[in-house]
């Protein structure tokens, strides 16, 4: 039987036969597409890579500057480089310029093992703190010496006292006519529907005018409840009746119900 022969690794310079037209394809139709036609002046880098000076005809697109680096151009080579290295080819790096070659990648060195990281020393043990003992009660004369010197805590202050709700019946205000014709109305209404209301967001005044108002309206009671800002007047009828089965929107007229 006779052997196969034997392929031969593709050496760089066999692989990359190609490399520069395709280099020189890709970039040119890439310009062409952008608007921006260039010059490819083309020359190898130290470091392996191909560095190419895009020669602008028209001047330099918008974000480039001659000699310079920016996020256009970077954006150009990144691209460039993707499309070039496809699955089963040689990859070398392409570098851009702007009106002239770029600087060379620096090489990086490759570094040593870190040396094994020593742990830090470690603090001696210090003997448990013993329980402190109870306080014991002493003399007045010796706890006036024993404080000299010493920092003493201070006293916490005592939670404030909550404000009791004021009695809107025995507030003395001025009479509002407008206010009391509506009170009475709303507590006859609760007293002939069976419904229970509520008036919130009021001034003491205006609560003790509104139970004032309506003190001695048959078939309901009105008190206020609640604290600080929820403290309401709530009138409450003799006889409740339940809700109808059908719903009612707030601009419905309720005194229907009755008949």
């Amino acid at each position: 039987m006779s052997e196969l022969p034997q392929t031969q690794p593709a050496t760089p310079a066999s692989a990359g036969a190609d490399f520069r037209p395709r280099v020189e394809k890709l970039l040119g139709d890439i310009l062409g597409l952008m608007g921006f036609p260039a010059r490819l002046d083309m020359q190898d880098a130290a470091d392996g890579s191909l560095s190419v000076a895009l020669h602008f005809e028209a001047g330099p697109p918008p974000g480039v500057e001659q000699g310079r680096r920016g996020q256009v151009l970077d954006s150009l080579q990144f691209l460039l480089n993707k499309m070039l290295h496809r699955p089963g080819v040689e990859r070398r790096w392409v570098m851009l310029g702007a009106g002239a070659h770029p600087e060379p990648r620096p090489r990086r060195e490759p570094q040593a093992p870190a040396a094994q990281a020593q742990p830090p020393p470690q603090a001696p043990q210090q003997a448990p703190a013993r329980a402190a003992a109870p306080p014991q009660q002493q003399a007045p004369g010796q706890q006036q010496k024993q404080g000299r010197g010493q920092p003493q805590q201070a006293a916490r202050p005592a939670p404030a006292p909550r404000a009791e709700a004021v009695d809107e019946r025995g507030l003395t205000v001025e009479e509002d006519a407008a206010l009391r014709e509506a009170a009475r109305q709303l507590a006859e209404k609760s007293a002939r529907l069976g419904r229970f209301y509520a008036l919130a967001a009021m001034k003491p005044e205006d609560r003790s005018r509104v139970m004032k108002a309506v003190e001695g309206t048959a078939g309901v009671k009105v008190a206020a409840e609640g604290e600080g800002r929820n403290r309401r007047v709530v009138f409450t009828p003799e006889k409740p009746a339940p809700l109808p089965k059908r719903s009612l929107l707030p601009d419905d007229d309720e005194d229907d119900l009755d008949e």
